[in-house]
Formats: structure tokens, C-alpha cells, sequence
């Protein structure tokens, strides 16, 4: 296990007080979501770029990496759906794509790292969440916009990576 999965890993601990933050009344334990949600989606960041510069990119933090991404966007999206936040239709699309590209990789004999697409789904994707958690309403409202681009980027970059998959399998 070396310093980048770790790092992964990490991302794994904030969750949990993120949740239980947003099912409290005060506004300070939003506000804590709110900061352990940016803290743990910033790690998403760091890890990958110290996996490139310090050498150390392996077929686990290829694997872990997004594993811990959809955890860590899926989970707060399932309790935004029961705080009445975000619809669930939206949600289902996201998990949708989520296990179709997930099947689809377990066939795979080579991991292959996330491609502009990918990342700029994990972004949005964050991004919506962390609109949606700050107890700032007008930001809530944008993070209702920018939920539904996420939506659509998750859907866009599903095709376009089993497109390519599919290509590659033909070869």
C-alpha cells in the first residue's frame, strides 16, 4: 500500500461524518459536510497526481481510485434523495452507468485509467454535491443545475467508454 492508495483510501473516512452532518439541524455540521466533502474530493486529486509524479501508479489505485470516486459521490447522492434534495430518477441514471461501465470492466483484462470524460464526470459530480450540502440556498439552486449537467456528463462519458471498449474489442 503505498502513499497515493492510501491517500485513496482516506476519502473513505470522511464520508460517513459528511452523512451523519446532513441529517443534523445545525447549521455547523453542515457547514463540517461541507469541508470534509471538499477535503475528501481534493484527495481525489492529490492521489493521482502523486501516483504520476512519485512513480507509483499501480493496477490497485487503478482499481481503488474510482471505486472510492463512487462511493464517495454515490452515498451523499442517495441521502440527498432522502432529504428530498436531488431527485432519485437523476440518481438511478448516475448508479446506472456506474454498474453498466463496472460490468463492463470486470471483463477486462487490462485497467485502464479514467480518460478526460471520466474525470470531468467526477468533478461535476462533486461539485453538485458540494452545492447541494452548503447551507447556502442560493448555492442549493445551482447545485439543482449543475446536479442535472452531472446527470448528463455521467451518461456522455458511459457511452463514449464503452464506444471505445467496444472498439478495442473488435480489434
Amino acid at each position: 500500500m503505498n502513499l497515493p492508495n492510501s491517500i485513496t483510501c482516506s476519502r473513505l473516512l470522511g464520508i460517513p461524518i459528511v452523512i451523519y452532518g446532513l441529517y443534523q439541524s445545525d447549521q455547523v455540521w453542515h457547514w463540517a459536510s461541507f469541508t470534509i466533502f471538499l477535503i475528501a474530493a481534493a484527495t481525489d486529486w492529490l492521489d493521482g497526481y502523486l501516483a504520476r509524479k512519485l512513480n507509483q501508479v499501480t493496477d490497485l489505485g487503478k482499481f481503488l481510485d474510482p471505486l472510492v470516486d463512487k462511493l464517495l459521490v454515490l452515498i451523499p447522492y442517495l441521502t440527498l434523495i432522502e432529504l428530498r434534495l436531488v431527485p432519485a430518477v437523476g440518481v438511478s441514471l448516475i448508479l446506472l452507468r456506474e454498474l453498466v461501465v463496472a460490468g463492463w470492466r470486470v471483463n477486462q483484462t487490462q485497467i485502464s485509467g479514467a480518460n478526460w470524460w471520466g474525470k470531468a464526470k467526477a468533478v461535476v459530480q462533486m461539485g453538485s454535491i458540494a452545492l447541494l450540502i452548503i447551507p447556502i440556498p442560493a448555492l442549493q439552486v445551482w447545485g439543482i443545475f449543475v446536479f442535472w449537467l452531472a446527470v448528463a456528463i455521467t451518461l456522455i462519458s458511459g457511452g463514449i467508454y464503452l464506444q471505445a471498449g467496444l472498439k478495442t474489442a473488435k480489434s
